[in-house]
This record gives structure tokens, C-alpha cells and sequence, in this order.
């Protein structure tokens, strides 16, 4: 038996992501891609087919609509989603399986520092009617607990840096909040890390801007039915996932008429969400490259960075990783979609902390822990390989 290790995440079931699966090769088509050219530091570069979006303040009403209706996860068969299977195939072929090309990947992370980088939402928990409601399993934590044990591990998300923390209570990690622009280190020294504790806020000055937003946004949302306002702290969150699909003109309008009293906030989309942010130049993918910066990799040959995601405000991370030539970007979609990511990940999967430790036994023994030589470490990773060898 061949392990094929993978991160699934799913946006329905209570996944296990990043965590491995021990499958055999027989379970898989034949018809495995063969590895596509890859350019300095072994980042794939494909040609991708582009795709109308609508993300940014500006546009007409219906417009923004349309992009809701196209960004649903059960709207296949939308103008900005492939849906006829020849199509599929070959989106496959410029974004293949991570689980089929694990080999691959595993051959390609010889000698390199992996630094992981995590969505949250649809990632590491499932979607959710109530975002209150997204918490991780217990199995998934433990498989978090053991990805930090290995490689610097850091948690990106669009939530509230503390709802996050609050959900996922491991403090070994990196956690960016409110899109990257809420960054804060592990709470200990760790061997782990260059550097504990870093914190930094590039929107401070928006705090009080944002918080009137939310106010305002939680009285003139009430006329539409399911409508949920979150405060995400540095951007404000209005979850449309509930709402029936002939109101969302209306509350498009609600948000758009309150924004031009703040011309210093602009209007994004993300999956059955509509964002208030900040007009700052910060992202998902200006976090990821602050984070490998504070580890000490931010000019390095040697690191290796994967970022897992399935939202579009992950694709800021993909294009970032793409444009360094460097790093692994793997979208979770079960519909072939736009995306600078260069594998992807469909089903979702489910596995024990046991073949978590398989995995690592494989990847870790061809990738370079920059801290193996401190006696700490060294023993978390002999006592993860003697649980291994005893099971």
C-alpha cells in the first residue's frame, strides 16, 4: 500500500483537514495527469481560463447579484462555473488532484522548510447556517496540534482573530484575522518559531469606523429575513446564506447606500458573504507574506509555504504564492472554478490523528525542519515516531 496523503476540507460534513489518508493507488483512475512544467522552486505554472467576477465596491446592483448567484455552491451551472464534463477533465488537467500528485508534491518539498497556511471556514470546519455555529471536531484539532508540531502552521481567515482562537484553541499557532490584517504569534516561546508573539494591525485607525458600520448595518439589515451582520473587528461581515435569493438585491442595496457615507471602506464578496473592509492594500496574500517574513523566509530558496483554502478571499494568497514561483496553493471546490491555486481538492475525507503521522513520517523525513537539532523538538518528533511505531 502507497500512502497518498491530502488535506481535504468540505463545506457539509465536520472534515479532518490536514490530516492524511492511507489509500491504496488502486482506489485512483489510472489516468493520473503527468506532472505539468514546473518553473523555479518547483511552482506549477498553468494556463487558466478567465471568468467575469465581481468583488470590489462598484458596479451596478445587478451585477452584484449575479456574482452572489454565481459564487452559491449550488449554482453548478452558472456562467462562471464549468458544469459539462470535458470541461471539468480539463480543468482538472491544469488543476490536478493534490492526492493524486502527492508524490509529487512529496518529491518537490525535499530539502525545504514547509510553513502551512489555513482557511478556516469550509477548511477546517464545515459552512454553516449560523457562523456562530462553524466549530472544529475534536479529531481536527488534534490534527492541527500535530501539522504545528512539524512546521510553523498559521490560521488566515476573513473571522475575527479571537472567534477564531475561540474555536480552534491552539495557542502553538499563528492566527490572521479579519483578513490578515489581525496577525498575532504563538502566546509562548516556542521552539517552533523564529519569532513569538507578533502582532500587527495595519487598519487601527478603521477600528472606530468599522464599529459604526456594524451598528448601522444591524438596524437596516433587520427588514431582510436571515440576514446575519457579524463584527469581524477590521471588517464588518453581512452572511447572506440565509437569505431567500429575491431579497438579495435589496440588501445589496442596504450596504452599498451606507458605504457612500464611508468612502474610506470598500464592499467585497466572499462565499455567501458580503465584506466591508478597509480601502488599505492588505489581504490574505500580504499576511501570508508577512508571516514568512517574521519566520525568517521572506527572501529564502529554501521554504517551502502551502496555503489551503476554498474561498475567494484565498485566492490573494494563491496569486502571491504563484508570483513568488514558490509554494503550494490547493483550492477546495467540489465545481471547477477561476483560481490561481495549482492543485485542488474536491471530496472530503476523514482520518485519525494515526495517519496524520504517517503523513509526516513521509513528507518530514525529505523536508528540513530548521529546528531538529533542539532537544525539545527533537523530542516531540521521537515521541510522534514512537507512537507511530507502536500502533
Amino acid at each position: 500500500m502507497t500512502n497518498q496523503n491530502v488535506v481535504v476540507p468540505d463545506a457539509k460534513q465536520g472534515i479532518d483537514i490536514t490530516i492524511a489518508m492511507a489509500l491504496p493507488k488502486s482506489l485512483f483512475s489510472p489516468a493520473v495527469p503527468e506532472p505539468l512544467p514546473a518553473a523555479p522552486g518547483g511552482y506549477f505554472t498553468i494556463t487558466r481560463k478567465r471568468f467575469p467576477k465581481m468583488t470590489e465596491t462598484g458596479g451596478k446592483t445587478s451585477s452584484w447579484v449575479d456574482s452572489m448567484r454565481d459564487s452559491s455552491p449550488t449554482r453548478v451551472k452558472s456562467t462562471t462555473s464549468l458544469s459539462e464534463p470535458e470541461d471539468k477533465n480539463s480543468w482538472i488537467v491544469n488543476h490536478p488532484s493534490a492526492l493524486n500528485m502527492f508524490e509529487q508534491i512529496v518529491k518537490g518539498s525535499k530539502g525545504k522548510q514547509i510553513v502551512m497556511f489555513l482557511d478556516y471556514d469550509g477548511t477546517l470546519s464545515p459552512i454553516v447556517e449560523d457562523p456562530d455555529r462553524a466549530f472544529m471536531t475534536n479529531e481536527m484539532r488534534e490534527a492541527v496540534k500535530d501539522v504545528a508540531r512539524y512546521f510553523p502552521t498559521a490560521i488566515v481567515t476573513g473571522r475575527c482573530r479571537n472567534k477564531v482562537y475561540s474555536f480552534v484553541r491552539l495557542s502553538e499557532l499563528y492566527y490572521a484575522g479579519s483578513h490578515g490584517m489581525d496577525i498575532k504569534g504563538p502566546s509562548k516561546n516556542s521552539c517552533k518559531y523564529k519569532k513569538g508573539g507578533v502582532l500587527f494591525q495595519p487598519a487601527s485607525e478603521f477600528l472606530p469606523m468599522i464599529d459604526e458600520v456594524y451598528n448601522v448595518l444591524l438596524e437596516r439589515t433587520k427588514s431582510v429575513p436571515g440576514a446575519k451582520v457579524e463584527n469581524n473587528k477590521f471588517c464588518v461581515s453581512v452572511h447572506f446564506r440565509c437569505v431567500e435569493e429575491k431579497m438579495w438585491a435589496i440588501l445589496v442595496e442596504q450596504v452599498r447606500s451606507i458605504l457612500n457615507d464611508y468612502p474610506k471602506l470598500r464592499l467585497t464578496q466572499g462565499r455567501k458573504v458580503l465584506e466591508i473592509r478597509p480601502t488599505i492594500k492588505w489581504d490574505k496574500g500580504k499576511a501570508l507574506e508577512f508571516l514568512l517574513e517574521s519566520l525568517g523566509f521572506a527572501n529564502s530558496t529554501d521554504v517551502l509555504p502551502v496555503y489551503i483554502g476554498d474561498d475567494q478571499t484565498d485566492e490573494d494568497a494563491f496569486k502571491v504564492l504563484r508570483n513568488r514561483g514558490q509554494g503550494l496553493g490547493i483550492l477546495v471546490s467540489k465545481v471547477p472554478k477561476e483560481t490561481n491555486a495549482s492543485y485542488s481538492l474536491q471530496e472530503p475525507k476523514e482520518a485519525s490523528s494515526l495517519t496524520l503521522k504517517t503523513f509526516y513520517d513521509d513528507w518530514w523525513s525529505g523536508s528540513d525542519l530548521r529546528y531538529k537539532d533542539n532537544a525539545e523538538c527533537k523530542n516531540i518528533v521521537d515521541q510522534a515516531d514512537s507512537t507511530l511505531a507502536k500502533s
